[in-house]
């Protein structure tokens, strides 16, 4: 069966059910139907008082992942399956994900609620509309790039620079052609014509804003302070000048609540938030995060694509900024993609390959040695396939313990919780000895030397090399004060490096920054590598081929 039809299989029990499992009462919920809710606003303030005391917090275990290959890894599979496997020898574990955007669903990477028998439902509603998350932030972003050229319109009483409004617009979807465009056209009454651009929602400043803020006074107070350009005479201009912040924040009222669903094994999730990793900081929402700390005495949560992004942003920005700190992480890797690193064509990687097993691991190696340089334990959980031999699982264990690590399997996919007990059951011995975490960088450095140190550190370059306008812009926002900001890096996912080419773990290479871009409002500068872009586009053959929907609503091939 596909994923789609064991999620359809399954039958869900009452979120209400879900909820008292860990504590929830019934009055604390919003309901989205009956498999879906929000948690109110009072239930959110004692959770987060709760969370706020270290003693009371349950153990935070982030998932990450080996780097991305066609040949699949399967992280929120593991995440999904890990979390079900804690619940099922003993251990009361919550689940935190991200949201799924619309983007990849439609396009080339599918959903996001995990696969087989280890999967968060109701799987439809999660990766297509959900409770309206993403629709809310994307409505918040267009309101505030309409009021920005309604006040150019308007007789411009900031004196803003057209030239240099930085606010894009935005839309969930890949859709390359809106990746620049010229707006205003036509009439004097149809707008200041200018350049513009749009970006896909999950990296727009207002998704992270609502994935760092705990409360509306704080959602407000980041909102307020977002950069959207400069005036003539080249002082920076925030939102708040335009006085439309709680316009902005009213859209969002609800978005800024976590959701709770369940497994296909009837335990809980919340997932809310979604940043995309290769561009924004790829974590789900600190709400949910202390939320799933408040209600479990484990919580398994993820990060977006590979650790050289989704882990380094959840430990430099989410956890550094939040007080909170990883107890352990584990590395998901398939033997399929470890021979796709080795130089493997997709098409042979049924077949057993253990010199092509032994070069790609390299890049295992290389995450493993990354986790590391944070304090954090490591595991690396093999993600099994059908075609994995005895020989080349043995050379995986071989090959992490001598990288100081362990590697263990996971049948997650096939088996559900009962596929990663042995995983779970090593990591809640992992776990008992505390955690020795510390961000990578301080952050007195400059902003320059921060940048260094990711290249040099975990992406391994020899050098960066900076374009000139991107040296300006880091002088200027060190001069305004945003010098002590940390770093969001924007790269491929399919790399270590800036260049998807580049394979296993590349060294000795330039790393180029062509742009930098200030988020005064998330609280981070994001830094543009190579040619990675924003608003992705559709491939050849999109995901959208494979969708259908019969006249019962029943939806099919969405994954």
């Amino acid at each position: 069966m596909t994923d789609i039809e064991i999620a359809q299989k399954n039958v869900m029990i009452p979120i209400r059910e879900v909820a008292s499992k860990i504590g929830i009462s019934k009055d604390s919920l919003e309901l989205y139907g009956n498999y879906k809710a929000k948690i109110s606003f009072a239930e959110l303030k004692a959770l987060q008082s709760k969370a706020s005391d270290p003693s009371k917090r349950g153990k935070l275990i982030l998932v990450t992942a080996m780097t991305p290959t066609a040949a699949g890894e399967g992280k929120s599979t593991v995440t999904i399956a890990l979390g079900d496997g804690l619940n099922k020898i003993g251990k009361k574990t919550v689940i935190a994900l991200r949201e799924p955007s619309l983007g990849p669903c439609f396009g080339v990477k599918g959903g996001a609620c995990g696969g087989g028998y280890a999967q968060v439902v109701p799987m439809e509603d999660i990766n297509l509309h959900f409770t309206g998350d993403i629709h809310a932030i994307t409505a918040a972003n267009n309101l505030m790039a309409a009021l920005i050229d309604n006040h150019l319109q308007q007789g411009n009483e900031l004196g803003i620079d057209p030239r240099t409004v930085t606010w894009k617009r935005c839309l969930d979807l890949n859709d390359r052609a809106l990746r620049n465009v010229v707006i205003g056209l036509g009439s004097r009454i149809d707008g200041v014509p200018r350049e513009s651009h749009f970006q896909i929602s999950v990296a727009s400043e207002i998704m992270a804003i609502v994935c760092l803020s705990k409360t509306i006074s704080e959602l407000k107070e980041r909102i307020s302070r977002i950069t959207i350009g400069e005036t003539y005479s080249k002082e920076p201009v925030t939102f708040g000048q335009l006085k439309c912040t709680g316009a902005v924040a009213a859209l969002l009222k609800d978005a800024i609540r976590p959701n709770l669903v369940q497994t296909l094994e009837k335990n809980p999730a919340f997932i809310h938030g979604g940043p995309f990793a290769n561009i924004a900081h790829g974590c789900n929402s600190i709400n949910a995060t202390l939320c799933a700390l408040a209600t479990g005495d484990y919580v398994v949560t993820e990060a977006g694509f590979a650790a050289d992004l989704g882990a380094e942003k959840f430990m430099d920005i989410k956890c550094r900024l939040n007080g909170i700190a990883p107890d352990a992480a584990v590395i998901v890797a398939t033997i399929r993609a470890l021979k796709m690193h080795g130089g493997v064509a997709k098409a042979d990687l049924g077949n057993e390959n253990l010199e092509a097993l032994r070069k790609g691991f390299a890049n295992v190696k290389c995450h493993i040695e990354n986790m590391k340089k944070f304090g954090v334990k490591v595991l690396v959980a093999v993600n099994k396939f059908v075609s994995d031999t005895d020989k080349e699982i043995a050379l995986v264990e071989e090959l992490a313990k001598n990288a100081g690590s362990e590697a263990v399997l996971c049948e997650g996919w096939g088996k559900g919780g009962e596929g990663a007990g042995q995983l779970a059951s090593r990591l809640v011995e992992l776990t008992e000895s505390p955690s020795a975490f510390k961000p990578l960088y301080d952050l007195e450095l400059g902003l320059k030397e921060k940048i260094e140190t990711l290249a040099k550190e975990i992406y391994r370059a020899d050098r960066v090399e900076f374009e000139s306008k991107a040296l300006k812009k880091l002088a200027s926002y060190t001069a305004a004060g945003y010098g002590k900001l940390p770093i969001c890096m924007a790269k491929t996912q399919n790399s270590i490096s800036h260049d998807k080419a580049l394979l296993g773990e590349p060294s000795g290479y330039v790393f180029p920054v062509r742009d930098v871009q200030l988020y005064s409002g998330a609280g981070f500068i994001v830094a543009f590598a190579g040619d990675i872009v924003d608003m992705p586009g559709l491939p050849k053959a999109p995901s959208a081929l494979n969708i259908d929907v019969d006249d019962d609503g029943v939806i099919s091939g969405l994954f």
